[in-house]
């Protein structure tokens, strides 16, 4: 036969059961008042620990749900003070809504749209920051992807009308040998990028843009036989590789500065060739040894 033992305390004991039954007597707010004592916990150290307001447990402890906010609120605040407590969070949940149901407490604001979560899964504030942190090394990627790939103009000083243009000087002829082999002057013209990051413009005559980019090293370009008065705008003359008709010429120049308006047709590559060398032979028979280069005259002047 089962025997009652009541205790001190007006709680009773059934077959050696705890006195949980009490307990389940109470209403959710008691229940956590006396779980928060026992464990000799101040309010205060529960709102730090919850980050609930100390005002909005006084109103659940005493059970005086209407001063939350809403209903969603007086459930899910009670539920994160149990779990903090350690008590079942579903008994205290389901006692909230039992105490709201049998007081049928009515709330001033619009009830919320969800219940308030376990405010400990609200993200850190070192998690906030490194979601910046990321979003601003996001923006900056894609900047620099937008600059290299869709705007390549800007690679270059951009020039105005009102700024001079560098003059091109030709290379010494003696690092300006000529091929042993002369290109076919109706050949095909090839310029390929010894650098990377070398922007340059290929237009026409009429200034019809024929090809842009910011090369990379080892990309080439290959002038339109059909294209009339072929020219370039550059920035780096030196750092292109031109061939006619497979055969190796040479460069536009051996300094980097701007070129602009600069013939390079196949004809126009190879007259270039013809008048550095004649310009070297003129300067080596000279009596006196000096030569246009030292007189500063330029001995093409379509550069």
């Amino acid at each position: 036969m089962v025997q009652d033992v009541h205790d001190a305390d007006g709680t009773w004991d059934e077959g050696g059961e705890a006195s949980d039954a009490a307990h389940r007597q109470l209403g959710a707010g008691e229940t956590l008042r006396q779980e928060r004592e026992r464990q000799g916990l101040e309010l205060s150290q529960v709102a730090a620990e919850t980050r609930i307001p100390e005002r909005h447990l006084v109103a659940i402890e005493n059970g005086d749900f209407a001063a939350l906010p809403a209903r969603t609120y007086a459930v899910g605040f009670s539920r994160t003070y149990a779990k903090m407590l350690g008590l079942d969070e579903k008994d205290i949940t389901a006692k909230v809504r039992e105490d709201l149901s049998v007081s049928s407490t009515s709330f001033n604001e619009h009830p919320a749209k969800f219940e308030p979560g376990d405010p400990a899964r609200v993200p850190s504030r070192s998690l906030a920051w490194v979601g910046i942190i990321a979003a601003v090394l996001l923006l900056g990627g894609i900047f620099a992807f937008y600059r290299s790939y869709f705007a390549p103009g800007m690679g270059p000083a951009p020039i105005t009308e009102d700024e001079p243009v560098a003059a091109a000087t030709t290379a010494p002829a003696a690092a300006q040998a000529a091929a042993v082999n002369t290109p076919d002057p109706n050949g095909e013209v090839v310029f390929t990028a010894l650098e990377d990051g070398v922007w340059a413009r290929f237009y026409d005559a009429s200034g019809e843009r024929l090809f842009e980019a910011e090369m990379s090293k080892g990309e080439t370009y290959a002038l339109p036989r059909d294209a009339e008065g072929p020219q370039i705008w550059t920035g780096r003359p030196d750092a292109f590789a031109i061939t006619i008709a497979g055969e190796s010429v040479p460069k536009l120049a051996e300094d980097d500065f701007i070129m602009r308006d600069q013939p390079i047709s196949a004809a126009a590559l190879l007259a270039r060739e013809d008048t550095d060398a004649a310009a070297a032979n003129g300067a080596a028979a000279s009596p006196n040894g000096i030569s246009n280069a030292a007189t500063g005259e330029n001995a093409n002047p379509a550069l």
